[in-house]
Formats: C-alpha cells, structure tokens, sequence
C-alpha cells in the first residue's frame, strides 16, 4: 500500500504531464489562428484544427482525470513511456476518423 505523500506526489505527476500536453495541444490551435488571420487557411481548415484540438483535449483528460484514485496507476505509465521515448500522440488520437 502506498503512502499519502506518494499518492499526492503521483497526483502532482500527472497533473503536470496533463499540463504541459495540453499546452501542446492549444499551441496547435494558436498556430492555426495565426495561420487563419494571416490567409493560409480558411474560415474551415481552422475550425477542423479547433476540431482536432477538442477531442484530443478531451481524450488527455480522460487519460488524466480519470486516473483519480488510479493517479499512481497513470504516473506509471506516464514515467514507462518517458523512459521508452514512446510518448502517446494526443493530438493523433483526436483526429477524427475518416470513412473510406
């Protein structure tokens, strides 16, 4: 069983690793803004882009929140794939699925 400083200390881990993935994230979306304001997309390319950015927000918060009393079980996994150089791809896992 795990200790209450080492559960808070997995919580800090992963609320940081959801930080900075979503900051990630929403540099995304700035950059298409800029592109938006500066002509090289248009009105629906950005709102694809902002599409993309909302569901793979919400994918990272599942993986993250959803850890609650797991937090220790996701800062594992978190730390693996830091070691391994195998990070998961959120902005990938929001593309939307394309039929054929």
């Amino acid at each position: 069983m795990s200790t209450k400083a080492e559960r808070q200390a997995a919580r800090e881990q992963v609320a940081a690793y959801h930080e900075a993935q979503l900051a990630a994230l929403i540099q995304r979306v700035a950059e298409a803004v800029d592109r938006f304001r500066g002509g090289e997309l248009d009105a629906f390319e950005a709102d694809e882009v902002m599409f993309q950015y909302q569901r793979a927000a919400r994918q990272l918060w599942t993986f993250c929140q959803g850890a609650g009393s797991r937090a220790e079980f996701t800062a594992q996994i978190i730390q693996r794939m830091a070691e391994d150089g195998e990070p998961i791809d959120w902005w990938e896992r929001g593309r939307p699925h394309r039929r054929s």
